[in-house]
This record gives C-alpha cells, structure tokens and sequence, in this order.
C-alpha cells in the first residue's frame, strides 16, 4: 500500500457478493490503495486484510467529489462502486469531475445483467428505470403493453409504490418480481402482480422485474407525437393533438436537447418532447400559476417529471435560463420583445416553431417569415360530427404556424 500521485482513482465495482466476488485485479487495487472512499455498505464488505483508510461518501454526494479526492491528493485513492460504476454509478460523476483519463475503472456484473440472468430476459431487449434519486412518476413513460421493465429501486418500499403505480396507470395485471441481494448468498426473488402485491418491505437492496400487461380499457399512449387530447388535465388552453404532432415534427427533437415551451399552457408540447427521448430536457414557460401547476400534474402523470417549469411573464422569465436548441412560442406572440429574445437566445442551427390564430399575431409571423425564412403553412383541422340525422364536417380555428431554423453563426 504505497502512496503515489500519479496513479489513477481505482473505480472498483462490487456485488452483494463483497469480497469473494471480486476478481484478482479488482482486489489488488482496494490492497494496495492508501484510502478507500465509498458508501457505508460497500465499505462494510471489505475485508480486514484491506488496510487502508476507509471514507464514507457524504450527502449530497457530488458536490463532495473534488473535496474529497483534493484532502487525499498525492495518496492512492480507491472508490467503491455498486455493481457497474459506469451503469448509474458513481463513474459517471467521477469521470465528469475529475477527467476520464484519472480513471482506472473495474466494473463488477451490474444488477441489471444478474436480473436478466435470472430471468431469462434478454438484456438489450429489457428497459430500465432508475428510482434512485428519481420520482416514481419517472417510470410511467416505459409502461407499454408487453414490454419488459428492470425498475432499479430506492429502498425496501419501491416494490410496493411501483405496484400503486402500476394500478394508477391501468397495468394492475402486470407481474412483479423483486429480486433481492443479487449475486449473494441471501439471494431470493419475489412474485405477484400490481393489482394484489402480497409482499411487505423486504430487503433494500433490490431489483424490480415489471413484465406490462394493460387491463382492458387502459389507455394506450403510443411513442410518436400526437397523444390523445384526453390524456392531459387542461382547462382548453391545449395544443390539440393534430396540431400537436405537426408542431412536434417541425420542433424536430434529437437526443439530449432542450427545449424552450413558452406559453405552456397544458405543457403538451414540451411533455411530448420529453417523452421523444430519456435524454431531451425541456423548460416551459406559463405566467399563470394554476396552469403552471397544472403543467408540473400533466408532466408526472405522462412520465416526465423532470419538466422544468418557470412560472412569469415571458420575455422577463427567460432571464438566466440555458441557451435552448429549440423554442416553441404557444402564447403571447404579441409580447413586446418576446420573439427577439427567443431568437437571440436560441442555438445556432436550433429551430424556432410558433403558432397562432389570431390575425393580429399571424401578421406578426408573416413579418419574421420575411426576415428570417423558414416555412410558414396554416394547418387546418376538421372532425365529423353530427349534422341533424346526418354526419359533416366541423372545422377547427385554422393554426398558422412559422418555423425556422437559425443560420450557424447568425448573431443576436
């Protein structure tokens, strides 16, 4: 156990399994580190024959990072790491505070590959939520009907709240096993369904299979833009869904992008941007509070809690957000300096999308197509709907909408 300035942090990962699941290299890296950081119960895995200092990680975590590994500069450094530490691990948080190339990352089986293992499932066919430090709401954007789900949970009490959630959702049929203490002798796996989960808390150290199965009249929400009207809490203010799904298309979202959704309204626009992709953020903008509330209960209820929503007056509240690659303009087109600052805001190479139906703000449109370019079309919508005995046409306000992509390099 030397110390050494120069040597990488050892990212050690481990099972339930502690010490005898380690492989040689996994164990000559925790002797001959000077300190050993990690949490409580990693740390109590290890044996005696370790003799390095042992560190608990603090709460909150990564804010202690830099702290922690400047106090043992110049000593080998050691951290422990639950399963994979590139897998909803600690490594990722390393990595992104200290540089991969400090980095000497040994990964131990993730619960996940022992879950499939047990199962039988295929691991790339399997989705998976994390709970740890996440709402449980988070989970409702996976529930489709058939699909296999690896819930990796918070503590003992996530089987049961995932089965409410399940029954919430309209998935009571669905079959749950809890497979507790994976790769360790206490090894065991519980079974049942949401609708009547029999098992108290157990173990806190556990995995949750969900196999989805939808009772009958649940509602079906598919993955492409365009859910039904009725799958949101709105009081009228709402991006109707053909209008919706062309919007969405013309906002055009990519992995890890962020979206700006001003004028919120219902938050459709910027829920289904969200649930495009685990990685898209969103930011909605809505000045009143009843209908930003609203927002924060459509975005939990459609399975993207993490929307961010800012209650005020745009452009005022768009002071210090991040810089959006897209921005969709749903109300108060008319707001002194809003679609200047929306422009100058937006990315180079992000899109811009606005829709209107009043004549007033379709003008205003009409002068940023001159400028700028783009597409501006009027979407036009009609439903059957009883004419007398007979069945016609009802027409919808037609929508007038602008989009336009900001040139690399264009200025504010």
């Amino acid at each position: 156990m030397d110390d050494d300035a120069s040597a990488p942090v050892a990212v050690v990962g481990i099972g339930a399994d502690g010490w005898a699941g380690l492989p040689a290299a996994s164990r000559e890296a925790l002797m001959e580190a000077a300190v050993v950081i990690g949490g409580p119960r990693q740390l109590d895995l290890l044996p005696g024959e370790v003799a390095a200092e042992r560190v608990a990680w603090p709460s909150p975590l990564r804010p202690a990072v830099p702290r922690l590994i400047a106090a043992h500069a110049g000593r080998r450094i050691a951290v422990l790491a639950s399963g994979d530490p590139m897998f909803h691990g600690i490594g990722r948080t390393l990595g992104e505070v200290l540089g991969v190339e400090r980095l000497r990352v040994l990964p131990h089986p993730s619960s996940v590959s022992y879950a499939c293992a047990r199962l039988g499932w295929a691991v790339e066919d399997t989705d998976v939520v994390s709970l740890v430090g996440r709402p449980l709401p988070a989970l409702a954007g996976a529930l489709h009907d058939g699909r296999r789900v690896l819930v990796l949970s918070r503590d003992a009490h996530t089987p049961a709240a995932v089965a409410g959630l399940l029954r919430e959702r309209g998935y009571g049929a669905s079959r749950l096993r809890v497979l507790e203490q994976l790769g360790s002798p206490r090894e065991r796996i519980l079974d049942g369904t949401a609708g009547d989960w029999p098992h108290p808390p157990g173990d806190p150290l556990n995995v949750v299979a969900v196999e989805c199965a939808a009772d009958p009249g649940a509602p079906r929400l598919g993955l492409v833009p365009g859910l039904p009207d009725a799958a949101y809490e709105h009081d009228g203010q709402l991006t109707k869904r053909h209008v919706r799904a062309a919007t969405l298309a013309a906002l055009a979202p990519a992995p890890g992008e962020l979206l700006w959704d001003v004028g919120g309204g219902s938050g459709s626009i910027a829920v289904e941007w969200m649930r495009a992709h685990r990685t898209c953020r969103a930011v909605t903008v809505e000045r009143d509070p009843v209908r930003a509330e609203r927002i924060t209960r459509n975005a939990a209820a459609l399975g993207v809690p993490a929307l961010r929503v800012v209650t005020g007056a745009a452009p005022a509240a768009l002071a210090g957000l991040p810089a959006p690659d897209a921005v969709f303009v749903g109300g108060g087109l008319t707001a002194s300096g809003l679609l200047e600052a929306c422009w100058a805001a937006l990315r180079p190479g992000g899109r811009m999308v606005a829709n209107t139906v009043t004549l007033e703000s379709e003008a205003l449109l009409a002068q940023w197509y001159a400028r700028h370019g783009g597409e501006l079309v009027r979407l036009a919508v009609a439903h059957a709907a009883p004419v007398g005995g007979f069945t016609g046409w009802r027409q919808a306000m037609p929508v007038t909408q602008w989009s336009a992509v900001k040139p690399a390099g264009a200025q504010p």
